[in-house]
């Protein structure tokens, strides 16, 4: 596998203000550097979470999907966020994952976050996700779904691992940080791949803070970059490739992995 750059962008949503976070958004990918692959953004990143989706959310042709689609033109590179999206009379958190050529991919937030009442204003999706960029495989998934590790599990079959990247695109309160970094270390290491987190900060009229503190961590469980607590931040990372595999050929889990199956 080539190396893989990376940005993921740690920033203070706007509560319901999706033209404010829009021009904020426009602001910040200013920053990210050249020959950057993938570009994540946090969870509902044009209105922070969570909204009433009947009041918020657009089609597959709607003017945020637009503007995706030009931010990934004008970066050359796949952008990847989530927000309230209706389909075919249903409402979804949905993770876009934009190329440059206009051509996406949907993933449909799979654990809706029951205790804050998501459940009640948006759908629970029901397929994965594995989408391919510079030979690397890649999970995307959202927030709630990092608790649930049938669903992140990586599968070894035929000598190849299913992925070798996943992330986590969130609004994740401070109150809750040590599940946070602990379970994306965990993720890291019983899936054998990078893990990325990407979180927001700021406070919303719920009463919640949040410190951010979005990492991108290896297949080892060690952290190689982490944003600053608290602050708004336009990260870099190279994911190396080589290195994933050496580690994967030293230390082989994979082939003693146990089989499973998901029932929805």
């Amino acid at each position: 596998m080539n190396n893989l750059n990376i940005a993921y962008i740690q920033a203070d949503l706007k509560w319901e203000d999706k033209a404010a976070n829009l021009q904020h958004f426009n602001e910040l990918l200013e920053q990210v550097q050249p020959q950057t692959d993938l570009i994540l953004l946090p969870e509902t990143f044009t209105t922070a979470f969570p909204v009433d989706p009947k009041l918020f959310a657009e089609k597959e042709n709607g003017p945020t999907m637009q503007w995706l689609q030009n931010q990934a033109k004008a970066r050359n590179a796949v952008v990847c966020a989530t927000f309230p999206l209706e389909k075919e009379g249903h409402y979804y958190n949905s993770l876009v994952w934009m190329r440059p050529d206009g051509s996406y991919e949907l993933y449909f937030k799979r654990h809706t976050f029951t205790m804050g009442g998501e459940d009640k204003l948006v759908e629970r999706g029901e397929n994965q996700l594995i989408v391919e960029l510079k030979g690397w495989k890649i999970k995307p998934m959202v927030c709630y779904d990092i608790r649930f590790p049938v669903w992140a599990r990586n599968r070894y079959e035929n000598g190849q691992y299913e992925y070798d990247l996943a992330f986590y695109l969130a609004n994740f309160p401070d109150s809750r940080m040590v599940v946070w970094n602990t379970l994306l270390v965990a993720r890291a290491i019983e899936n054998q791949a990078y893990w990325v987190g990407v979180n927001r900060v700021g406070d919303d009229p719920n009463g919640l803070r949040y410190s951010g503190d979005s990492q991108v961590i290896n297949a080892r469980g060690e952290v190689v970059s982490k944003a600053e607590s608290y602050a708004e931040a336009v990260m870099h990372c190279t994911l190396d490739g080589e290195k994933l595999e050496r580690f994967r050929q030293k230390f082989p889990l994979g082939p003693d992995w146990d089989g499973f199956e998901i029932n929805i």
